[in-house]
């Protein structure tokens, strides 16, 4: 390996372990325990419900730090634009089909969400060629309102009093709506860049 190489290989390297793609890292660490805890308490609401919403908390701290760092510091790197939605879209989906298997959300709505996500993203690769959809303040808002539904739906609220989890479906409610309308606009957004890029 010529020095040139080795300089090329050790920017590399630093460029991926920096602060913030560790925490991206962690949060994908987290879904697998995030998951064991939630069926380890199989609706119980007992300890191991309490150790799912502390693991939950923790990711979800995670990806706002480590954006915060990426953005004050400049180390937004390609690894952390590739892992930081992978982490989201693990922890978020596992959340959803968890409390679906649970009995606790109804299937029609994870089923929805889900549907929503992956089609979006496989939409974003098929309009690659054209150009980039950037995420939109929807889709960041749609993103924090799915979060606060979720977490709403780990906490044990049915255990404190049922009526809490009223509250936790239909801010859910309010997130699927977002979710859609969304991945509406993102459609419109794509056959967009796909008529620019086609024009001569």
């Amino acid at each position: 390996m010529t020095t040139a190489e080795g300089d090329n290989a050790t920017s590399s390297s630093s460029d991926v372990w920096n602060l913030p793609n560790i925490l991206t890292m962690l949060r994908i660490v987290l879904v697998p325990f995030f998951v064991w805890f939630l069926v380890a308490d199989n609706g119980q609401y007992g300890i191991w419900r309490w150790a799912a919403v502390l693991a939950f908390a923790v990711a979800i701290y995670t990806d706002k730090l480590d954006g915060d760092i990426a953005r004050a510091r400049g180390l937004i790197t390609n690894f952390g634009k590739i892992a930081d939605p992978i982490a989201d879209k693990l922890l978020i989906g596992s959340a959803l089909v968890l409390l679906s298997i649970l009995g606790e959300l109804p299937w029609w709505v994870t089923v929805l969400i889900l549907v929503r996500e992956w089609g979006i993203t496989a939409l974003r690769f098929v309009v690659i060629r054209y150009g980039v959809m950037p995420a939109s303040r929807g889709g960041k808002l749609k993103t924090v309102v799915q979060t606060v539904a979720i977490f709403l739906y780990v906490l044990p609220l049915k255990a404190i009093a049922p009526w809490l989890g009223d509250i936790a479906f239909w801010v859910m409610m309010v997130a699927l709506a977002i979710t859609l309308w969304t991945g509406v606009e993102y459609v419109i957004q794509a056959m967009r860049l796909r008529a620019a890029g086609r024009r001569p």
